[in-house]
């Protein structure tokens, strides 16, 4: 994991690199979540992690309630674990636009009719915008303490 090195940031983003941030994190959750992966084995075999590396991020899956072990040896991703879907889908389809070198090597379908997935910004008014569309407002969550040490020398970050 990443460390508490994000301390000083009130972002959600940062909070959610703390849990699934680390180079083989997302990795292993799209192998629990797409290709049903559960064994400590399967998930070294399928992504050639080192033992060590593995059981440390499985332990702090679980320690943070994205997986849960069973009366096995298996890992099952919780609610909180499966509700990374839309994410791994918003990151599969950035990295086919911008770092893949031929046609996307996987295509999300849904279950029950077979038709395209993808992951959108949405409006509740509007529907899909483009992200150019996208600001940011502070929110409830956001510490008056935190902006008020942020105002006179740059912008407070959401």
């Amino acid at each position: 994991m990443l460390g508490k090195t994000y301390d000083t940031q009130v972002c959600s983003i940062a909070r959610s690199l703390e849990l699934v941030g680390e180079r083989w994190s997302l990795l292993i959750i799209r192998d629990a979540l797409f290709a049903a992966v559960t064994r400590f084995g399967d998930f070294q075999h399928n992504l050639g992690i080192a033992t060590n590396v593995l059981a440390s991020r499985l332990d702090s899956f679980v320690a943070s309630g994205i997986m849960r072990r069973d009366g096995s040896a298996d890992y099952i991703l919780t609610d909180k674990g499966r509700a990374l879907t839309v994410a791994l889908i918003a990151l599969t389809e950035w990295g086919d636009a911008w770092a893949a070198p031929g046609p996307p090597p996987i295509l999300y379908r849904h279950a029950a009719c077979g038709g395209e997935v993808t992951a959108q910004a949405v409006c509740a008014g509007c529907g899909a915008v483009h992200a150019d569309e996208t600001v940011v407002r502070l929110g409830p969550g956001m510490p008056a303490d935190y902006v008020a040490q942020r105002r006179g020398g740059g912008r407070a970050t959401a």
